[in-house]
Formats: C-alpha cells, sequence, structure tokens
C-alpha cells in the first residue's frame, strides 16, 4: 500500500509541475496577441523511462516545447517601412551576439539610413547591411530593394527543412539550436514580401483562455488526488496495526 501511495504522490506531483510549466506558455502566449509575428507555444506531454536507482526504471512525466509556425493574419498599415512574409520564411537580422531570424516586419531607419528591426538590429539583404539614400522606398514581391527607382538590394529571406531546429531567444528572435543538423535553405518560389502590412501573433485569446480553464480544471483534479492519497497514507498510519 506504502509503495503504491508513494508512486502515485509521485506521479501526481509531476503531472501538476508540467502543468504549471504549461501555465506559464499560455500566460506568455496571452501576453503576446499583439506582437508583430509571434509565434505562439506549446508544451507536449509524454512518458519517459529512467533510472532512479542502480537497478530499478520507472516510467516518469517528459516535456518538450513546441513553437507553432502557422502564419497569423495580415494587418495592413500602408507604412513603407513595414513587411511581411506572405508563406514559410524568415528574414535574417545581424545582432551582436550574431545571426538570428524573425517574422517580425516592423523595420524602421535608423540616423545612418540603415534598415532595421524594432530592436535595432540591422536587417540583412544579399549585398549585407541594407542602406536607404533616398525617399522612394519600395519592396518588391520577391524582396527586392528599391530606392527612388533604382534596385539597391534583395532582402535575404531564408527558411529551414525543420523549423524545430530553431529556438527562441527574445526580442521576437530565433536562433539556430547548439549543435542543429539542418541550416538555412532557400524558401519557396510562392512566399511573397508584402509591402505596407504586417503579420500579427498566430496566439488566439479565446483559444488560449479555455486551454487555460481546462489545465486549472485538470491542475485542481491532481490536487484532490494527492489529498486523497495523503488520507489513505493517514487511515494506514492511524489504523493498521491496532487492536480492536
Amino acid at each position: 500500500m506504502f509503495v503504491q501511495n508513494r508512486l502515485g504522490l509521485i506521479e501526481s506531483v509531476e503531472t501538476m509541475r508540467a502543468q504549471e510549466e504549461r501555465m506559464n506558455q499560455i500566460a506568455n502566449n496571452l501576453a503576446n496577441v499583439d506582437t508583430i509575428g509571434y509565434k505562439r507555444e506549446n508544451l507536449t506531454f509524454w512518458e519517459m523511462l529512467h533510472r532512479t536507482e542502480s537497478q530499478r526504471m520507472r516510467v516518469g512525466k517528459g516535456i518538450k516545447l513546441l513553437t507553432d509556425f502557422q502564419q497569423g493574419a495580415a494587418q495592413l498599415t500602408g507604412n513603407p517601412l513595414n513587411v511581411m512574409l506572405d508563406g514559410k520564411g524568415f528574414f535574417k537580422v545581424q545582432t551582436p551576439a550574431g545571426i538570428r531570424y524573425t517574422r517580425a516586419g516592423d523595420f524602421s531607419l535608423n540616423g545612418t539610413g540603415q534598415l532595421v528591426t524594432k530592436e535595432g538590429y540591422q536587417v540583412l539583404g544579399e549585398g549585407g547591411t541594407i542602406v536607404v539614400d533616398g525617399s522612394d522606398l519600395i519592396f518588391d514581391r520577391k524582396g527586392g530593394v528599391l530606392v527612388d527607382g533604382q534596385r539597391i538590394d534583395q532582402l535575404q529571406v531564408v527558411d529551414f527543412a525543420d523549423p524545430t531546429v530553431l529556438e527562441k531567444e527574445g526580442d521576437n528572435l530565433f536562433r539556430l539550436r547548439q549543435n542543429a543538423t539542418g541550416g538555412e535553405i532557400a524558401p519557396e518560389d510562392g512566399v511573397q514580401v508584402i509591402q505596407g502590412s504586417l503579420e500579427q501573433s498566430n496566439a488566439n485569446v479565446t483559444f488560449e483562455l479555455t486551454e487555460m480553464i481546462d489545465l486549472q480544471r485538470n491542475y485542481q483534479a491532481q490536487q484532490k488526488l494527492v489529498q486523497a492519497i495523503d488520507d489513505i497514507d493517514g487511515q494506514a498510519v492511524n489504523q493498521v496495526g491496532k487492536l480492536s
């Protein structure tokens, strides 16, 4: 009885910890429903076999973070410095920590005319940093950069055969995972660069709130299970072995 109850407590605690992690992800998704180009996160739970003692194996709970790369809705802004990708792919940017990737196209020009992200990171073209020296800026559907009618560069838009090689870093940026086996590939032919529009977050308030409610109910159910097991242990301690 003691061994079975102890295992039940361990299973419940592991489940509750996993649910707490999922709640953190839901809260983060809700906090970013208005963040341009944000990709919602999810956690998957599975059972895994691990060693608890030298000769004893036990099934436990595993957690894996997943990013949903589904495209968000388009938001028309009319700002010539706003661009979005219609299709799979990422803009390539230069940061102090190295090359990073983003779906957020709310760009601007810094004091030297460089095309930069909202955080000030340089947006890369085929020729490196894109410098706009003129008044009429146009991005064509294939990513060409034209200033006052002259083509000056081409936006670097890249994709990945397996997007799970990317991990979030902050500032709406992605980086390659350490020891990742996949690298950059050319985007599909159908990918288009849309000027004057932005890609909205793919997190949905209604969906996330529904997930939160279900998660709270599951968490409460695990709490009741822990209490029930504790009551059984209490009865065993107080009653087993007593003389009538």
